[in-house]
């Protein structure tokens, strides 16, 4: 009694552990990207807009249209992208359907010859493929996940990966103006600001890719600062020459 109690204490403790990330959720890509995109690319306008003398007002009025427009352009950007990848998948899927149904005993051979290339027996692979097959949707199931690499019933969202893309970029982009809508008079609180998020960002991402905090961290720092300071180089250069 007391061994199958260990045991069953062992397979659950097992099964409590044994978890795994979300990698193929429509989200996180373009989450992610969305305010890594949205940090750098305005912190780089607005110093590059300061860099060339410009007044506040300007440097505020840049960071407010760089927002605007780089959320709707990522959201339309990531909708476009995900709708054709998925209509993509949708019509390979339908490939595999007619294909079921045209000719049945040619894809339960092809599942069985795939299940024996991978080391199954020879008859059980056939007897595995056309206990599999009986069912036409969990054959298409089947078929998808081992010649293309998907689930049908888990095809990533347009809707979410542009509404994730655009809130992430626009709450991402909001960080280097927001010490100018507080009250800010110079650039300086801005991109100590943005550093300051452009570290968060990283150490926040770590938590998804299992890489440590304070790498992922000064990663992005170093990059997203980089791209700062080379705008600003740009701009002073830019409004130089201009004026």
């Amino acid at each position: 009694m007391a061994i199958i109690e260990t045991e069953a204490t062992l397979h659950e403790a097992h099964r409590d552990n044994h978890t795994h990330r979300d990698v193929n959720g429509g989200w996180l890509r373009p989450a992610v990207f969305g305010a890594m995109d949205g940090l750098v690319s305005n912190l780089a306008l607005m110093t590059g807009v300061a860099g060339g003398a410009a007044g506040q007002h300007t440097v505020v009025l840049s960071g407010l249209a760089g927002l605007a427009a780089g959320a709707f352009s990522m959201a339309a950007g990531e909708y476009t992208s995900v709708a054709s990848q998925r209509e993509l998948v949708e019509a390979e899927l339908d490939v595999e359907r007619r294909q079921l149904r045209k000719h049945p005993k040619d894809e339960e051979a092809e599942l069985a010859a795939l299940y024996a290339a991978r080391g199954v027996e020879p008859p059980l692979a056939r007897e595995v493929a056309r206990q599999l097959s009986k069912d036409p949707e969990q054959a298409l199931e089947i078929h998808a996940r081992e010649e293309l690499g998907v689930d049908p019933g888990d095809l990533p969202s347009p809707t979410v990966a542009a509404v994730s893309s655009f809130g992430s970029f626009a709450l991402g982009a909001l960080i280097p103006v927001l010490p100018y809508l507080l009250g800010a008079s110079s650039m300086w609180p801005a991109v100590m600001l943005a550093l300051l998020g452009l570290f968060l960002c990283g150490a926040v991402v770590a938590r998804v890719t299992a890489r440590t905090w304070w790498y992922s961290g000064l990663r992005q720092l170093f990059l997203g600062g980089a791209a700062a300071g080379v705008t600003y180089a740009l701009g002073t250069l830019f409004g130089t020459a201009v004026g």
